[in-house]
């Protein structure tokens, strides 16, 4: 059945739902959910400065654990906007974790210089913020119907004027003069990953298949702390860094200190050093995994705040307040994605991305621990902003369907990107990878691990979660951002560089 809107959001994590919420009173929107996305797996929590802390401290540390690569003015953006969106979610029912005095509890995370991240559950951040945004939507007149996206309309005039959604009727089509991409990151292009299944760079084809920009893409973040389950492949259990804020510490199998002698910060160093020492680690061990000590934590604090991580952790037969945790890195978050402006409009008339997807800036070169909650808060806000005041026109002229190809060996297609575009990288591999890449067609995971991979090859340097070791150093040289868009023959390539903004 076709129908008519006036913006179509795709994708029901915190990006989603609060862009879909800014936008209920004012235009008529329509909710695309293909599942729940990666929000209520997120443990951590809301990083966020206010009181006593100051948000430029906020923004500082986002720029170090980003490599100084992040936009200035979104970065701005995010931390200074970022308690407004916090508190308003508070005034919509979440219930965040408290002292004894009332006041929100903080903990420290790696990367940040003080204590300014709330949470919920003790680790089941995620899951409360996607409870209070749904819940608000469901007292709105916002509809929401469940299917996946599969093609965006385009007009003759170059505008998105809709979206091809196939549900288990069959495939309808639905107008609208916006559309709004907050599908989330490309977790399921990797065999492993702490997203669900559903999380698999639809988005990032979509957008290409448009005619859209793609910037950083060679930024894919490994979270240090996935729990090892004896299981390589399909989504890990997150082993929160809020549990290293606590005191826990990470051991090889001999048990000897990892991070002591890696970096000022130890083991709450931003993620992309504690990710590349693992992986060294373990490569020099010739081992799966590594220990993460959490047995200096009391038993009561555990319990409190912890309660998801000594849930999964009894799965596999582990007590972490009495045994060490099996952790590995696994891919965690793009940094990178779809390039927009800071309302989130992309380079393509009509359509907009907001969140992972979305390449706002703020996370530079490596994403800083919880950061994700706060940018589809308040960037989902900002872009509810734009289209409340400045609604695309409907347009009448002709338009054609660019539909989403299916990937013929999605495995392989993981095991490509896996092998060749994780922690450790170099030339070689990369080269290899394109060329076995060439054979596989163009569905989503294909077309995605494909501007992974060209983004990676052309930047010769190492900054942030992006490390090659025949290039092991940074170059000042590389101080551009790598753009990614369709070529000819309808295959990622790089385009063009440009200069980076700096802080």
């Amino acid at each position: 059945m076709r129908r008519s809107v006036d913006v179509v959001v795709i994708g029901d994590g915190v990006a989603g739902l609060s862009t879909a919420l800014g936008l209920a009173a004012t235009r008529d929107v329509l909710l695309l959910s293909a599942g729940s996305g990666s929000t209520p797996w997120a443990q951590g929590g809301v990083a966020a400065a206010y009181g006593d802390d100051d948000p430029l401290d906020h923004a500082h540390d986002t720029d170090v654990a980003g490599a100084g690569f992040c936009d200035p003015r979104n970065l701005r953006a995010l931390v200074e906007e970022g308690p407004q969106r916090l508190a308003e979610l508070i005034a919509l029912g979440a219930r965040f974790d408290r002292d004894p005095d009332g006041s929100l509890s903080r903990t420290l995370e790696g990367g940040h210089d003080r204590p300014r991240v709330v949470h919920a559950g003790g680790d089941a951040s995620g899951a409360e913020v996607h409870r209070t945004l749904r819940d608000a939507l469901r007292l709105s007149d916002v509809r929401t119907v469940t299917g996946r996206a599969v093609g965006l309309i385009k007009s003759d005039s170059g505008h998105i004027v809709g979206v091809l959604v196939e549900d288990d009727a069959g495939v309808s089509q639905v107008d609208s003069r916006a559309v709004v991409l907050a599908t989330g990151g490309i977790g399921n292009a990797y065999l492993a990953s702490t997203n669900p299944a559903t999380v698999r760079g639809d988005g990032i084809a979509l957008a290409l298949n448009a005619g859209a920009s793609l910037v950083d893409m060679e930024f894919v973040q490994f979270h240090p702390t996935a729990l090892f389950t004896g299981n390589s492949s399909g989504q890990m259990p997150l082993v929160t860094e809020a549990v290293r804020g606590e005191g826990a510490v990470l051991r090889d199998l001999r048990g000897r200190r990892i991070m002591a002698d890696v970096h000022p910060r130890a083991d709450l160093a931003p993620r992309d050093v504690v990710a590349r020492a693992i992986e060294a680690t373990m490569r020099r061990d010739g081992c799966d995994h590594v220990w993460l000590d959490a047995r200096s934590i009391p038993e009561d604090t555990i319990r409190r705040r912890f309660p998801t991580v000594l849930a999964s952790c009894a799965q596999i037969g582990v007590d972490m307040r009495s045994e060490q945790i099996p952790v590995a890195p696994a891919e965690h978050f793009l940094c990178g994605g779809v390039r927009t402006n800071r309302d989130g409009a992309t380079d393509v008339p009509g359509l907009y991305a907001v969140g992972e997807v979305a390449a706002s800036g703020v996370h530079g070169a490596n994403r800083l621990a919880s950061n994700s909650l706060l940018e589809g808060m308040v960037f989902g806000r900002r872009v509810a902003t734009a289209l409340t005041l400045d609604l695309p026109p409907a347009t009448m002229s002709r338009s054609s369907s660019l539909t989403l190809a299916e990937d013929r060996e999605p495995e392989r297609i993981r095991a490509i990107l896996t092998e060749h575009a994780g922690i450790r990288r170099d030339g070689a591999g990369l080269q290899m990878a394109a060329d076995e890449l060439e054979t596989l067609g163009d569905g989503p995971l294909a077309t995605t691990a494909r501007a992974v991979i060209a983004a990676a090859i052309t930047r010769e340097d190492s900054r942030g979660c992006h490390w090659r070791s025949d290039y092991p150093q940074r170059d000042e040289r590389w101080n551009q951002h790598v753009v990614v868009r369709l070529d000819e023959e309808g295959r990622p390539a790089v385009r063009h560089l440009h200069q980076s903004a700096r802080l």
